[in-house]
Formats: structure tokens, C-alpha cells, sequence
């Protein structure tokens, strides 16, 4: 097959589910296989590459048929159908009716679509049913006429897509509902609509009860009177409507359309539930965060104050700390989601403890790898490790007067993993070429030390402190993160 075949299959089998609903059949897609002259002559040139079941009537195929191989009768039909570009529709075997439709692009069949009923099972012949299958039947000739589906449009109107259990109205050329199913009326209740909906003007019985002033999209028109495959929404005062058209031909002439309807009012109305909400958690974030820097800036005014260096110090470090938190919970007020870029996150640690350490030296910062996405928890608990190791690396790694071989520099890398139960597992490594520092038990007593070793084992983790040679110190630690946050 071409680029253009496969987009043609991928499209079709994409709308498919609409036409098995309406055919209350299973549907298989069958591709033709090219083979060459040293493959088996047993193996069959036809490969079943698809299946849809319908949700509107039970189903055929209860197992999965995908890859099997067809029985020499249908081998047969099959060929047949490919050859001569024709649907055909076998004499029924049992209380089995199979239909075999060509998929035809470019006047050319790339495949064959094979409708399986089963005349047992059926469900009783109703208004609704011949409807249904009235329609589906135009569309299985306009497959075979290489008119279905509509090329290069884009059909979906996003969340809430109507489907062919939610509502069907059959248009005619000039736009009057000549069908509409028990759940497309009711749609148009919710409407306003009170009158007769058979051999009503869909566009009319719509544009008569918009919300004056509203704006509306340019795509209804064409959608109310079947004449474009498009999807819409309406939004009135009182329901919010999804609508799909398909246009129906023969032979190249517009007949009429199908219409898929919608009532979509409760998922909308959460959806503004949920951006109020979201609106909401940002809010707190950034308040939080402004809160956080409120409190580091009263606590470096507060040292200013005091006479005694250690005391300052501690509480210029319980700034310096606090600062950290501050820009995970500035990450989250400018995301929308609860969950932090982590990359992001990492870079801006390092400028900012680069630029406040109290070192004379002009010290370089790299980041390797990727962090991914992370819960805010697992930020916050990494945020702080990774600016407490940063800050170490800076602070004794590169003193005044220390001069290692090389422009200074600290490199932090990390690598995204999984172990055995699908845990999400973090190495990360912070390296600088200073003069080494690894800490002894007694240095470890320290309360940066102690604050990350709480961390670290907090995520169910391990660190290790190691000075390389010639000169420099690498601490690699492993974390668990605990909630799952794929970007």
C-alpha cells in the first residue's frame, strides 16, 4: 500500500464503530499481502487486519480474530470482491449473512470490509432498525464508490463526540429531517423544540433558539443542513449539543446526510467545574509561594540583626531552604497540572545556588539526562536534596583561593527507570571537580546532611559520598518515586 492507502484504511477503520452501530453487525477489515516467490504457497494472500463489534445489538465474533487466516470459501469471495471491485453479498450459510464491501480510493479497491450479521440473534425489525440499516447501507455504497470517508476533513468536535447511540437524525438534500431516533427527539426537547420533528428544518428549528448575540462557529450552517462532513457545537441557555454530519451521495450527487447529535450539557458543565478548580490550586500554589519567600525574606532581615556569624548563618540557610520549596510551588501556579517539570525546576536550582554561595570562584552548572514529570511530593522532597548537594559541592568544593585543574564546575545528571513492579526509579548524580569532599560519620552530623539523608530514605532510597581522582567529589543517590507521572 501507498502513504496515501494506509491514511485511507487508518480513516476508514477510525469511523467504522458508526457503521458498525448502524448495521448492528461486526465488521473485519481484510488487506490484500503481497508475498514473495519464496514464501509458502500455503499461506494465505489475505490478512485480517481489523475488527469492530457494535455496541447497539449483540455480537458475532465474541473472541478476537485479528491475524487469523480465511477459510478457502472466503479466500475465495474475497478475491472475487478485490478483483472485480464489486460488493457482493453470499447466499446466507445457517442464520449467518455476510455482505463483502470493496474499499475502493481512487477508483481502485485497497481492501475489502466483510459485514457479519447474525440472523438469529437479531434484534426485531423495528422503525428505528430498517432506519439504521437504510443508512448504513448508503454508507457501504459509498465505500464501494471510494466516497466514504470524506477525504482530507477532519470530522471529531473534540470531547464529546456524539456517537450513534447517543442520537441519529437522516437529513434530506434540502436540509428536513426525514428520521430522527428517540434520542435525537429528545435532544431537540431539551432544545425547545415542542412541534413535530419529521419534516421539520433542522437549521431553522436551531437558529431560532440561540442565544441572541452569541457567537456562532461559521462550520453550523453546513453542519445543520448536511452539506459539510464537519462536527459543531451549539450552546444555548438552557443545553449544550454536539453535531456530527455526514453527507450522504450516490454516484458523485449529495442525497442527503446522517447527523450525529449529542447532549453534552453535564460534561461541559464539569469541565468549567474543573477549570474553576484548576484555577483555584494555582491560586493556592502561588500564594504559597509568595508566603515561602515573605518568610525567607523576614528571616535574612532577622540575621541581619544578630551579632553571633553561626547564627546568622543558620538562619540564612533556613532562607536558602525555604526559597527551594518556594519554586516547586511557583512551577505548579504557572502549570496546568499537578504535577512539576522537573528539568525545569533543577535549572533554576542551580543558578540560584550558584549565584548565593559564598564562594569567590565562578562556578559552571550543567544538568544531563532528564528528570520527567513529577508529583508535587516527589519534587519537593528532590528540590531540596538536589539544592543541599548543589550548595555542598559549591561551598567546600571550590573555597576561596582553590584552584582546581579546569574551570570549576558542578554536573548533575539523572536517568528515569523502572524496576520489577513498574516502580518509577531516579539515579541522579552530582559532580564537581573541586577539591573533594566526602563526609565522614562525624560530618555527617551536619543538618544539611541530616536533611537530606531524611529525604533520600523518605523516597526509599540510598546516597553514597565518593571523591574521584585527581580531584573532585560525585554523590549518586537512587530514588522511588511514589505516585506515577508520565509526562
Amino acid at each position: 500500500m501507498s502513504g496515501d492507502d494506509v491514511d485511507w484504511v487508518h480513516r476508514l477503520v477510525g469511523d467504522w464503530q458508526m457503521l458498525a452501530d448502524l448495521a448492528f453487525a461486526d465488521l473485519t477489515l481484510w488487506l490484500p499481502v503481497q508475498r514473495d516467490d519464496a514464501a509458502d504457497p500455503h499461506l494465505s494472500p489475505w490478512f485480517l487486519a481489523a475488527h469492530a463489534r457494535p455496541s447497539t445489538g449483540p455480537n458475532f465474533y465474541h473472541d478476537d480474530v485479528i491475524g487469523e487466516a480465511p477459510a478457502a470459501p472466503r479466500e475465495r469471495l474475497l478475491t472475487q470482491v478485490m478483483e472485480t471491485g464489486r460488493p457482493l453479498t453470499p447466499d446466507e450459510v445457517g442464520y449467518v449473512r455476510e455482505q463483502y464491501v470493496p474499499v475502493v480510493r481512487t477508483g481502485r479497491p485497497i481492501a475489502v470490509l466483510v459485514r457479519h450479521t447474525d440472523l438469529q440473534n437479531m434484534r426485531q425489525q423495528g422503525g428505528l432498525e430498517v432506519n439504521y440499516l437504510q443508512i448504513s447501507q448508503q454508507l457501504f455504497s459509498m465505500i464501494a464508490e471510494g466516497a466514504f470517508p470524506m477525504d482530507h476533513v477532519a470530522t471529531g468536535v473534540g470531547r464529546g463526540t456524539p456517537r450513534v447511540g447517543d442520537g441519529v437524525l437522516r437529513l434530506t438534500a434540502d436540509g428536513i429531517i426525514d428520521y430522527a431516533s428517540p434520542n435525537a427527539v429528545s435532544a431537540l426537547r431539551r432544545l425547545g423544540h415542542t412541534d413535530h420533528v419529521n419534516g421539520a428544518d433542522l437549521a431553522q428549528i436551531v437558529s431560532t433558539r440561540l442565544t441572541p448575540g452569541a457567537t456562532v462557529d461559521e462550520t453550523v450552517p453546513l453542519v445543520l443542513t448536511g452539506r459539510a462532513p464537519w462536527g459543531t457545537e451549539i450552546e444555548t441557555s438552557t443545553v449544550n449539543l454536539t453535531l456530527r454530519s455526514v453527507p450522504l451521495t450516490h454516484a458523485g450527487r449529495r442525497v442527503g446526510a446522517l447527523l450525529l447529535m449529542r447532549d453534552v450539557s453535564e460534561i461541559r458543565r464539569r469541565e468549567r467545574e474543573l477549570l474553576s478548580k484548576e484555577a483555584t490550586i494555582r491560586e493556592i500554589h502561588h500564594r504559597v509561594k509568595n508566603n515561602l519567600q515573605t518568610v525567607a525574606a523576614l528571616l535574612r532581615l532577622q540575621s541581619r540583626r544578630l551579632d553571633d556569624p553561626k547564627a546568622q548563618e543558620a538562619l540564612a540557610e533556613a532562607g536558602r531552604r525555604l526559597s527551594t520549596v518556594a519554586l516547586v510551588h511557583d512551577t505548579l501556579s504557572q502549570a496546568f497540572s499537578e504535577r512539576v517539570d522537573f528539568d525545569d525546576v533543577a535549572s533554576r536550582i542551580l543558578r540560584a545556588t550558584v549565584e548565593v554561595a559564598s564562594t569567590q570562584a565562578v562556578v559552571g552548572t550543567e544538568l544531563e539526562g532528564s528528570f520527567g514529570w513529577l508529583p508535587p511530593d516527589d519534587a519537593t522532597h528532590l528540590a531540596m536534596v538536589l539544592a543541599e548537594l548543589v550548595h555542598n559541592a559549591v561551598e567546600h568544593g571550590f573555597e576561596e583561593g582553590d584552584r582546581p585543574d579546569g574551570a570549576p564546575r558542578v554536573v548533575v545528571s539523572a536517568r528515569r527507570t523502572e524496576d520489577e513492579d513498574g516502580t518509577d526509579v531516579l539515579e541522579v548524580g552530582v559532580a564537581d571537580n573541586g577539591r573533594g569532599y566526602a563526609p565522614d560519620a562525624t560530618a555527617r552530623s551536619g543538618l544539611g546532611t541530616q536533611i537530606v539523608e531524611a529525604l533520600i530514605s523518605d523516597l526509599r532510597g540510598q546516597i553514597s559520598w565518593e571523591t574521584t581522582k585527581p580531584h573532585g567529589t560525585v554523590v549518586r543517590f537512587t530514588v522511588r518515586l511514589r505516585g506515577s507521572a508520565t509526562g
